[in-house]
């Protein structure tokens, strides 16, 4: 097949670091080569691929210190993306919402993958009114705010088998990877590893629209529980590899609806389990008791940092291999593309009764985690969460 990806620019395909989005679209791209087909891979210009690259941008936004605005290049990147949607089988995009539009325009056929949050009264008139696009989740529970959209599947996050290493001794160390972002409760992770009494290890980014939270939050709670808490900053490659597979365990312990949260997977491929918290698509992802545990309070989470060693390391590592192998994850979405290339795209629906809808979801629960984060937009300056 002729296969277009379109990613987002804040990031290389893969990132340099941190990157949740452009790096599964990175392992999505290398399988979908290796499996024969004829890939075009629209990113920024210092992307590294076997696919056919079209810069969109000359490097990764976030990456550029003359970037200001980031919504001029993702306009620029849909216009190279449309200029001849003929020379693609089927377009899969990455990027939130920006070309929803363009689709009225090209009938071509082309999937969505939604990587983020969906934030109910932000996305329901959006929804609506393009009820015909063809989307793909990341998790069934990343659905529930908006459980009538088009969805075409349920994809999990797939990982080379050969990218990380299964290490079957660890050390006595907690890892915590991740952004520092509120919603992520790094403070919880601290309480966790005084009370189970082990040393935490963080590898964080953070990024500028949480520098100030950082300043007056984390950085404070980093300097009291130095004695037992090591800082050591952003981290990929070689080095995540080390980190997340030398460790007892990893913590999860977020307190928001994560969409899918690949940092576990990430683990679970090192042998690491994993300790989460009940949010979000955490239950889907983990098998409670085999991967690690799933949690509900930091005493219990501390309770389970004992338990740990009791697992079997192999049978975490079995699990990634049986669920979350990227050749499975291309495979799921060849289904998709070949499903959807022999099916006319739909007409667009009158938005006629999105306050019907509005009120049917809050009144079924369907709107989670208010509490929470909303996902970064496209418009935004933020990728999808993953």
């Amino acid at each position: 097949m002729r296969i277009a990806q379109v990613a987002p620019l804040y990031e290389s395909v893969p990132p340099q670091l941190y990157g949740g989005t452009e790096r599964v679209v990175s392992y999505l791209t290398e399988e979908l080569v290796r499996l024969g087909h004829e890939v075009t891979l629209f990113a920024s210009g210092d992307s590294r691929t076997k696919a056919k690259l079209v810069a969109a941008c000359p490097r990764a936004l976030w990456r550029d210190e003359n970037c200001h605005e980031t919504l001029p290049h993702h306009v620029r990147l849909l216009e190279l993306v449309f200029q001849d949607a003929s020379r693609f089988d089927v377009i899969h995009f990455h990027c939130d919402y920006l070309h929803f539009p363009l689709l009225r325009l090209h009938r071509c056929a082309s999937v969505t993958t939604l990587h983020g949050r969906l934030h109910l009264p932000d996305l329901l008139l959006l929804f609506d009114e393009y009820s015909e696009v063809p989307l793909v989740s990341i998790s069934d529970d990343q659905r529930r705010p908006i459980p009538w959209a088009n969805w075409q599947a349920t994809v999990y996050h797939g990982l080379p088998r050969d990218l990380h290493t299964f290490r079957d001794r660890p050390g006595d160390y907690l890892a915590f990877l991740g952004r520092l972002s509120p919603e992520k409760r790094l403070d919880r992770a601290i309480a966790i590893a005084r009370l189970a009494g082990k040393r935490l290890k963080v590898a964080a980014k953070v990024y500028p629209e949480e520098r100030a939270y950082f300043q007056q939050t984390i950085e404070p709670l980093l300097h009291e529980s130095r004695a037992w808490v090591e800082f050591i900053g952003e981290v990929g490659g070689r080095e995540k590899d080390e980190f997340l597979g030398n460790a007892l365990a990893l913590l999860f312990p977020i307190d928001w609806p994560e969409p899918f949260g690949l940092v576990m997977v990430e683990s679970m491929a090192c042998g690491t389990p994993v300790i989460a918290w009940r949010n979000g698509s955490v239950p889907e992802v983990m098998v409670d008791g085999v991967t690690g545990f799933v949690v509900d309070s930091v005493e219990e989470a501390a309770r389970a940092v004992g338990q740990v060693a009791a697992l079997s390391r192999r049978a975490c590592r079995t699990a990634f291999e049986e669920r979350y192998d990227a050749t499975r994850m291309a495979q799921d979405y060849l289904e998709v593309y070949r499903r959807l290339v022999h099916t006319r795209p739909e007409r667009p629906r009158s938005a006629s009764h999105a306050l019907e809808l509005l009120f049917l979801s809050v009144g079924h629960g369907l709107e989670r985690g208010k509490g929470g984060r909303p996902a970064a937009p496209l418009l935004g300056a933020g990728p999808g969460a993953t």
